[in-house]
């Protein structure tokens, strides 16, 4: 009886039952994600090719990838070209519109649907299917050119100045989460700051640059870290749309190292890839949060 008593004592305290509950998490966790990424880093320092066992070359992977993979170096210039465009534009497309929806009006639900699905639907296989077929020389976008007197057959998908841009359109498209998140985030602001401003005298633009913007900027800090991380592993509509092409001028830096681990059977360099992108990206937000304190207002 004695050594119940212990187990249910052990088993009742709160600290117990809340190791017991994260149980699930610390599992999962470890099993799909530490263990995986802890595998990952030993064969980013391997030759490794699947089929093979893997055969340690120390930092081979990274003096090849710095000093002799041209390709990669395109890849880095595409990807970050892609995500320092489609970025800032897809904020400013999404505060733009949550100042239009932010006025209430019986089909402002109905709008704030309709905007947030592309949303939803822009980062499936589907759309991008659809994405390439309206920019093809034959596709919808040349056909209303046409319709407006215009003789253009440009292959858009084609040209090495124009395919990353049909991407970046649609990743602009896709401003419905950042919308809502600012519209969230206006609703929070008080209207006695927007009554006293009237009170003296301030217009439209005067308020949304002197109350609105200012009292946004944690939401655009918190947009801008979300919306960068994902430009940079920006996957799917290279992949699905343009294969990289052409001249390599869409070849985003995880559809490269997509390529390089499963169809160049190197997965040893694509796991070198993926920790150099993870230490980017980490160093990259440090340097955000260290420039916070210079534009982000945090009402302290």
């Amino acid at each position: 009886m004695k050594n119940y008593s212990s187990l249910y004592r052990f088993f009742n305290r709160k600290s117990t039952v809340g190791v017991v509950m994260c149980l699930p998490f610390i599992i999962g966790f470890c099993l799909f994600l530490a263990v995986p990424m802890g595998i990952s880093l030993y064969y980013s320092f391997c030759e490794y090719n699947i089929l093979s066992p893997a055969r340690f070359t120390g930092g081979g992977n990274y003096i090849k990838m710095f000093t002799g993979d041209k390709t990669f170096w395109r890849a880095v210039k595409a990807t970050f070209y892609f995500a320092f465009v489609s970025v800032p534009l897809r904020l400013i497309f999404a505060l733009a519109v949550a100042l239009i929806l932010f006025k209430q009006t019986k089909m402002t639900g109905v709008y704030r649907a309709v905007y947030y699905l592309p949303s939803i639907l822009g980062g499936s296989v589907a759309v991008s299917i659809l994405w390439k077929r309206m920019f093809a020389a034959d596709g919808v976008v040349n056909i209303l050119l046409n319709s407006m007197g215009m003789d253009i057959h440009f292959n858009w998908l084609g040209n090495t100045k124009t395919a990353i841009w049909t991407l970046v359109l649609l990743s602009v498209w896709q401003f419905g989460s950042s919308m809502l998140i600012f519209l969230s985030s206006m609703k929070q602001i008080s209207g006695e700051l927007y009554e006293a401003a009237e009170v003296d005298g301030a217009g439209g633009a005067k308020k949304f640059f002197s109350i609105t913007l200012p009292l946004l900027t944690p939401t655009i800090f918190f947009n801008l870290i979300i919306q960068l991380i994902g430009g940079f592993l920006a996957f799917t509509q290279s992949f699905i749309i343009t294969q990289g092409k052409p001249m390599d001028s869409t070849l985003f830096y995880a559809l490269y190292m997509y390529q390089q681990t499963f169809t160049f059977s190197n997965a040893g360099y694509g796991s070198a890839m993926a920790w150099v992108m993870l230490v980017f990206i980490g160093i990259m937000t440090w340097v955000l949060f260290k420039t916070k304190k210079f534009w982000v207002y945090d009402q302290g």
